[in-house]
């Protein structure tokens, strides 16, 4: 894909996959027709944009079916890049199409936190900016899609979530549906926990869910919750799927975490279980238990998260298992071997 990647200067290239960058508006030179619409110039074509809230999307504004929104929200509750990789394949199968970001992402993102990257295309040197990517696809069912990689706000989080909110009612979205991941003490070679919601109660009878008994969480969270609680207010269906990942190995990428999202989302939407398969995950947790495997102290402690997920899984089997705390070196050990997975990638 052919997109502009620099704001100030006339600078234009192909950005590689691991980019994932989107057209950055701000980006694009603008101008005015005589009835004082904006339009955009994309590669010599005079593309008319949209304003919705903080975002520019490109016309003619595509016609959705009561769109069902897909959402990851990074860094918050995106463990192992699950929310990322799931939003991912799911376009590609879809193929997914760009709509359009944001039109300023410096009003929201703190850029020494969201770094923008270098990279070199032909000798050339070019710069994305972080940037929230919309994109739609049409659906197999009665409805399509809304893809929004989001990123956490740093400044002006309400008028973010305005933004947000505003571009799912344009489009009248019927369901917002976030995806991610967490970290917690399960092991990893057991089938990782899935956690489904809809409007804050568990879907029942849903292939790939672990039946659980929620809590009530008190705490710290993210201010893009208030996203879910606006649409709620106004009738939109507010939903969450989130995997429960071994804490003792972060990976950058976590690809039997994604899958098991995709599992989830293949059964409530109808899509081919293939999505769901990862040789590259199966190939990642092979390495881990081959490392743990050399240090007795490590394979002694997933042995018994495994006594305990089993245990209770068959005392339990309509609870989710229970979450441990590990000893600091242990996590200090496991941290080390998670960057060194990352490395090896």
């Amino acid at each position: 894909m052919r997109v502009p990647i620099c704001r100030d200067v006339a600078i234009w290239g192909v950005v590689p996959s691991h980019a994932k960058s989107v057209i950055p508006s701000q980006a694009l030179s603008r101008t005015q027709d005589k009835s004082g619409l904006q339009k955009t110039c994309v590669f010599d074509m005079i593309v008319p944009m949209t304003r919705i809230g903080g975002f520019e999307i490109q016309e003619p504004l595509p016609l959705l079916r009561k769109p069902h929104v897909v959402a990851s929200l990074r860094p918050w509750l995106d463990a192992g890049g699950v929310g990322t990789l799931t939003l991912g394949r799911l376009e590609r199968h879809l193929a997914a199409q760009e709509m359009g970001s944001l039109v300023t992402p410096g009003a929201y993102f703190d850029f020494t936190r969201y770094r923008p990257m270098v990279f070199y295309v032909e000798e050339q040197r070019r710069t994305t900016i972080p940037n929230v990517s919309v994109r739609y696809a049409k659906g197999p069912g009665e409805f399509d899609f809304l893809f929004l990689n989001l990123l956490e706000p740093h400044v002006n989080a309400e008028e973010y979530v305005d933004s947000v909110v505003s571009l799912i009612q344009r489009f009248h979205g019927a369901r917002y549906c976030r995806v991610g991941g967490m970290y917690d003490a399960v092991p990893h070679t057991r089938p990782l926990p899935v956690m489904a919601t809809l409007d804050g109660e568990e879907i029942p009878a849903l292939p790939g869910v672990t039946p659980m008994r929620r809590g009530r969480y008190q705490g710290p969270t993210s201010i893009m919750n208030l996203v879910g609680d606006r649409l709620t207010a106004e009738g939109v269906e507010n939903m969450t799927v989130m995997v429960r990942l071994p804490q003792y190995v972060q990976l950058e990428e976590d690809y039997s975490g994604a899958a098991r999202v995709l599992n989830v989302l293949c059964h409530l939407y109808n899509l081919p279980q293939e999505l769901s398969v990862s040789r590259r995950g199966q190939r990642q947790y092979e390495r881990v238990s081959a490392e743990i495997e050399r240090n007795s102290g490590v394979k002694a402690l997933v042995e018994k998260l495994e006594a305990d997920y089993d245990a209770w899984m068959e005392a339990h089997p309509n609870e989710e298992p229970p979450s441990s705390p590990l000893a600091p070196s242990v996590e200090r050990f496991l941290e080390q071997m998670g960057e060194k997975f990352d490395d090896a990638q």
